[in-house]
């Protein structure tokens, strides 16, 4: 007869940022040697704690695959390291990185004043995060780029495939304008949309309607559903609220607004385009709240 297979017992924290959920837990130096199957199984809404993606708190320096970020920022003494619901490996989150800040914060891990900045380690090189005196977060999420390779899209709900603007922003985005609100209303997330071509990493796939007016005092404003890569319909994605932005200003042409308001089913995001020595960066900001505490045995 085979011994029963070990169990640990887990502390783990419910977040979300504007209704894109997570489960946090402290495991700086990988001591609990977590398998794939088990950041699935605290994702499953049914037979664990239930979020779109799961967040170890891990120590940077501890972390081999981001270990020499310190050498470019060494106040980044933690890493986020970020699991889809499917438990695959992602570059990192927007949504992720406001609530893994409020974690740190809480749990005492780091203190952090209103208007001051937290280095983040993530997959995508280092998030600069700043806390706001309102409890929300801006995220500076670096550099984006058109990859060149805009898929055409079919999903259920539309009637013919659509074009694409393809971003990576840090994560790769797929994205899609519609004509009206009715046809974002109606649209089926329920099964993945269909991309032609398909990215070899996959895709997060971002459907957008413009406001009438686009812009308002400046801002442009803009709705938008997501499919995210490994997870499915989501109430936000910060990373693709991003691509959103950054693909309607394109198309919009010149004199488009660098500031924008996304709104998604679980709220409302701002996103800012900059220019920097290095380039054109991009950031997020948004609330982030910590929900509960529970033990769960892995």
């Amino acid at each position: 007869m085979r011994p029963a297979p070990e169990t640990r017992s887990i502390l783990v924290t419910k977040g979300h940022g504007t209704g894109n959920d997570f489960v946090l837990f402290h495991d700086p130096d990988d001591s609990f040697g977590l398998r794939q199957a088990d950041y699935r199984r605290l994702a499953d809404r049914h037979l664990g704690v239930g979020s779109d993606g799961v967040i170890r708190a891990a120590h940077t320096a501890s972390s081999p695959e981001v270990s020499a970020l310190l050498e470019q920022e060494p106040a980044a003494v933690w890493f986020m390291d970020y699991r889809n619901a499917d438990g695959s490996l992602s570059e990192m989150c927007g949504n992720g990185v406001r609530v893994f800040a409020e974690y740190l914060i809480t749990e005492g891990l780091v203190a952090v004043e209103p208007g001051s900045t937290l280095p983040i380690a993530t997959r995508a090189g280092i998030v600069d995060v700043t806390r706001s005196a309102n409890g929300h977060y801006q995220a500076d999420m670096g550099r984006w780029s058109l990859t060149g390779v805009d898929p055409l899209v079919r999903a259920r709900g539309i009637d013919v495939a659509r074009p694409s603007l393809s971003i990576q922003a840090p994560n790769p985005h797929v994205v899609v304008a519609l004509a009206s609100e009715k046809e974002l209303e109606e649209l089926d997330l329920s099964v993945r949309p269909e991309l032609d071509p398909e990215p070899a990493g996959g895709a997060n796939i971002e459907f957008v309607v413009p406001a009438d007016p686009l812009v308002v005092d400046g801002v442009g404003v803009i709705r938008m559903r997501v499919f995210e890569r490994g997870v499915g319909e989501t109430q936000s994605c910060g990373t693709g609220a991003m691509a959103a932005a950054l693909a309607t200003r394109h198309w919009a042409g010149a004199g488009a607004p660098h500031h924008w308001r996304v709104e998604v089913p679980g709220g409302t995001l701002a996103v800012r385009m900059f220019p920097t020595e290095e380039g054109e960066h991009v950031s997020l900001s948004g609330p982030a709240e910590l929900v509960f505490q529970t033990t769960v045995e892995i």
